[in-house]
């Protein structure tokens, strides 16, 4: 498994030894009760790649699942952090987008922050992974669970098609962002197609040029245009896309601010970040939360939770 980003928090362990790490957490879950303290330090600091020899390890040595036996040992948002790091990105993805969709009602926010951000690849993976796992397409689960427009555009940006390259044409540029504002500010209603062919096929530096001219001809930014003319779940994935587009990070902090802002915690949001961003750009996420909200990430985090849950994800979000 190729390192993650080199931008997390979490990093390779030195002199690391499955064997030891996993002889560790057979003994913090021995007997009665269960050494938490150890499973976070062992478990918050190694990599992905460390925690799946560590899985392997404790098989052969207990013959029973690791993720198994914490399971059954922890409770509440402690055991989904835990369980969720012990999972490659892609399994885990897959498991958060079908848990988003298992039962009565939808997390739509699910969908929205895992499609809107991962590149052609990730999104690939996640697909074949959830048709393994889950014997049918992610597709499919998604048509089967939303609706409308809001269906098109997470249809679109499961086909894994996006531009990826980086040229951006000028005179197609202009004419993206005058097609745009053609379709919204500029008429009765709104033609939402127009939005998505742009939005979910042209690659971000070109992306950006029409941000740009839009900003110019609309005089307002497509963020406020697409508030303006659009809602619900519809407004929240276009938004996703324009944010990921400008910067990971920054869409990420704001998504981890509103998770903890004002009365109670919007746990799921919380874990799913701080775990799935933890090997790859915490560190800028953290940066990009100190610049727009005057505030530490960790301090937030520090003052929204509570127990083990607040101790590992502190150890995720590395320090102050």
């Amino acid at each position: 498994m190729a390192a993650m980003g080199n931008r997390g928090t979490v990093t390779e362990a030195a002199d690391f030894n499955a064997e030891a790490d996993s002889q560790r957490l057979r003994e913090a879950m021995k007997g009665a009760g269960t050494n938490e303290a150890t499973i976070i330090e062992v478990l918050a600091h190694r990599t992905i790649a460390q925690r799946q020899k560590i899985k392997e390890a404790y098989k052969q040595m207990v013959g029973k699942d690791l993720a198994d036996d914490l399971s059954s040992e922890l409770s509440g948002n402690f055991r989904s952090v835990v369980l969720g790091l012990l999972m490659l990105a892609p399994v885990y993805d897959a498991y958060e987008l079908r848990h988003a969709m298992k039962g009565a009602g939808t997390e739509e926010a699910c969908l929205i922050d895992i499609l809107a951000s991962r590149s052609n690849s990730e999104i690939q993976i996640i697909n074949e992974v959830y048709k393994k796992e889950y014997g049918k397409k992610l597709e499919d689960a998604v048509c089967g669970d939303t609706s409308g427009m809001f269906q098109r555009v997470l249809v679109s940006l499961l086909t894994a098609g996006r531009d990826e390259g980086s040229s951006v044409n000028e005179s197609q540029a202009v004419l993206d962002a005058k097609d745009i504002y053609e379709a919204g500010e500029a008429r009765w209603g709104t033609d939402e197609v127009k939005f998505l062919t742009v939005l979910c096929v042209r690659n971000r530096n070109h992306l950006l040029r029409v941000f740009e001219e839009y900003q110019r001809i609309a005089g307002r930014s497509i963020e406020d245009s697409i508030k303006r003319e659009m809602s619900g779940c519809l407004e929240d994935v276009f938004l996703a896309i324009v944010k990921c587009m400008r910067s990971k990070p920054a869409f990420f902090a704001e998504r981890l601010y509103k998770s903890m802002k004002g009365l109670g915690t919007t746990d799921s949001v919380l874990v799913r970040i701080m775990v799935s961003r933890a090997e790859i750009d915490m560190l800028d996420i953290k940066a990009q939360f100190q610049k727009m909200y005057g505030k530490t990430l960790y301090s937030f985090i520090k003052g929204d939770t509570s127990g083990d849950y607040r101790k590992i994800l502190l150890e995720l979000c590395g320090g102050e």
